[in-house]
């Protein structure tokens, strides 16, 4: 078999994706995390494929703002899961959970985080890895963060509870 250049770069490149499935590897199931707050997190609801609870009202506002079914039940469960009553998308009211959709602008994630963390709220960034200007923002939040963060990849959750900082990627 011959291998050409494009087969070879093709298959490093799937090595640097393995390596990064690695270091990931620890916290599948809820393994490696070392947080009672955080495992609970992902075996309640990262891991639950349906609605745990009857409650719809933030699935479906979600569904309608465009996010993926698969993200929407989680964050929902999510929700019901910390025991929250009020949720807002991409609003600056006071929520128990605040959700930043997509289309929310990343230089004002950082105003967000402020408010969120006078009021002792939740704030969950959709999408953190859409451009380059929405990552930076998102490691800035996690850097000044007091508090957990929890990166899902398909959002950024930041806790505003009693718990350390901490940073879990998932």
């Amino acid at each position: 078999m011959k291998r050409t250049g494009r087969n070879l770069r093709r298959r490093l490149s799937e090595m640097t994706r393995f390596a990064d499935r690695l270091v990931r590897a620890r916290h599948f199931r809820g393994h490696g995390v070392h947080s009672p707050f955080v495992y609970a997190l992902v075996r309640e609801t990262f891991m639950k494929r349906g609605l745990r609870t009857s409650e719809r009202a933030l699935y479906e506002a979600l569904l309608e703002a465009g996010v993926a079914k698969r993200r929407a039940v989680q964050l929902q469960n999510l929700f019901s899961h910390c025991g929250y009553r009020t949720f807002g998308l991409n609003c600056a009211a006071e929520v128990d959970m605040n959700v930043l959709t997509r289309d929310f602008p990343a230089e004002r994630l950082p105003e967000m985080l402020g408010r969120a963390s006078e009021r002792g709220t939740t704030l969950c960034v959709m999408s953190p890895y859409d451009d380059a200007l929405r990552i930076e923002e998102c490691r800035r939040l996690v850097r000044e963060h007091a508090s957990t963060s929890v990166d899902n990849r398909g959002y950024l959750l930041l806790f505003n509870n009693y718990l350390p900082k901490q940073h879990f990627r998932l």
